[in-house]
């Protein structure tokens, strides 16, 4: 009898246990780490297409040193920050953020310069660059807005109650969004 009652204990508390919500948890924190990884992946890839970018654009009679050298800068500022996924702070990500948003900024200046350059314009591996770099853009946009669903499913999950218990106990935290850049609510002025 000592036995069977033990039995049903251990029954009841592992299925308590299994609905506590941490298995759920565990899976929702490995889906944003994941997409984390897919967001580095598309903004990598954008930056292995700017150094054929640069050198397409030098070949360029007397096109402008400082626009490429800023180009150049950003990109390595970009590319040497680095988040680690287990920490995907407000904090990590605007700083993330930011040094892509730099490289962006530089990489606009280049392409609004190229204009004064119609033999470049007219050049196809310049053209090709520039269809894979808008391309890459709207690749990064995609996995940014999938980044920020899972991961406020995450953030969801581990506030609600009973997961929040689980979620204490656990060290679950909250993860970061992606944010919209400072101003990037006002339209820009288009002028001709």
């Amino acid at each position: 009898m000592k036995k069977l009652v033990l039995n049903i204990i251990g029954f009841f508390a592992v299925l308590s246990l299994s609905s506590c919500g941490y298995n759920s948890m565990v899976k929702l924190d490995e889906q944003v780490t994941s997409q984390w990884a897919q967001v580095e992946n598309v903004y990598q890839r954008r930056a292995d297409l700017i150094p054929n970018l640069v050198n397409s654009v030098k070949g360029a009679a007397n096109f402008e040193k400082e626009t490429l050298t800023q180009v150049i800068e950003a990109r390595a500022k970009a590319t040497s920050v680095n988040v680690d996924p287990t920490k995907l702070t407000p904090e990590s990500i605007a700083q993330f953020q930011a040094a892509q948003g730099a490289l962006s900024q530089s990489l606009g200046r280049l392409l609004a310069t190229v204009e004064a350059y119609p033999e470049l314009k007219a050049n196809q591996n310049f053209l090709e660059l520039q269809a894979q770099l808008e391309g890459s853009e709207n690749r990064i946009t995609v996995e940014r807005q999938k980044f920020n669903t899972v991961t406020q499913e995450y953030n969801s999950t581990i506030r609600t109650f009973p997961n929040n218990l689980t979620a204490g106990m656990f060290g679950f935290k909250a993860k970061g969004y992606f944010q919209a850049e400072a101003g990037a609510n006002k339209a820009p002025k288009v002028e001709f």
